[in-house]
């Protein structure tokens, strides 16, 4: 790695990355537009995320995992190194991080869609009827037939307890990035999470101007911005379930209430009898 390389800013990876972003757009939606010529829109329809995946993983193999920029970076001259920033990652640490950034948050969704759909159905249904999301490749997958007996096994409290859970998951991951940016607009080092995890980080080409005090102040107000809208969003969350969860107990206890006065019956005809 040539000595005169320097750290990048952070205005130089959001630029990447926006640029990165529109192409991996236009690689989606030619790859999309492809499919639904060749197979129809219904087709398209149902495997639309698949494409996106596919899509991504192509644009990053013809790029980073070549040994090459991609066109974000190339056009911003920034260049990937690895946790001792004299090097450029290795094979593996490059396989590592597509695989964070592409097939683990597909595979992350896919799994909570479908484990929060089985925990809603009822144990008997879930013998009998597969809804059309189950049907395919996911759902003949061994784990995930080993995964079915096992939530059959669940009494109906633990269902509901781990339906919490990952309903919270679900809820969290986007908080959870949320909040990873607000500290890269603090830091300016890691813009993805994948990166962050990978150990991946930027240096740029000597003789090119970084990003001076006034920018990377302006990214450390900008996240500290973040991380107040943040906090407040969570609080509402928060406030929004307690709420519901008190509308549920009371609708519980109303219901308790109710049910031996409507259990007794109403005769009209004794009521309208005439002695």
């Amino acid at each position: 790695m040539s000595p005169a390389a320097v750290e990048a800013g952070p205005a130089r990876l959001v630029r990447s990355a926006q640029k990165d972003e529109l192409y991996r757009g236009a690689l989606r939606s030619g790859a999309g537009a492809a499919l639904g010529g060749l197979a129809g829109a219904r087709i398209w329809l149902e495997w639309q995320k698949e494409i996106e995946l596919f899509a991504d993983i192509a644009y990053f193999t013809l790029t980073t995992l070549s040994g090459y920029q991609t066109l974000g970076e190339e056009y911003v001259s920034i260049i990937q190194v690895d946790p001792s920033q004299k090097r450029v990652p290795s094979v593996l640490r490059r396989a590592v991080l597509i695989s964070l950034h592409t097939v683990f948050p597909y595979f992350l969704d896919k799994g909570l869609v479908h484990l929060e759909h089985e925990l809603q159905t009822e144990p008997d249904e879930m013998r009998t009827l597969q809804s059309r999301h189950l049907r395919g490749l996911w759902g003949r997958t061994f784990l995930w037939r080993w995964l079915q007996k096992w939530l059959s096994r669940l009494t109906e409290q633990q269902r509901k307890t781990l339906c919490q859970v990952v309903h919270f998951l679900r809820q969290g991951i986007p908080l959870l990035r949320r909040l990873h940016l607000a500290i890269f607009y603090m830091n300016g080092i890691f813009y993805h999470l994948s990166k962050r995890m990978a150990g991946i980080t930027y240096l740029r080409y000597a003789g090119i101007d970084g990003d001076n005090q006034h920018v990377r102040s302006s990214y450390r107000l900008l996240g500290i911005l973040s991380v107040l809208h943040l906090t407040l969003t969570v609080g509402i969350h928060a406030y929004s379930f307690q709420q519901r969860q008190r509308a549920r107990q009371e609708w519980k206890v109303h219901r308790n209430l109710s049910y031996p006065r409507t259990s007794i019956g109403y005769n009209p005809v004794t009521k309208l009898s005439f002695s």
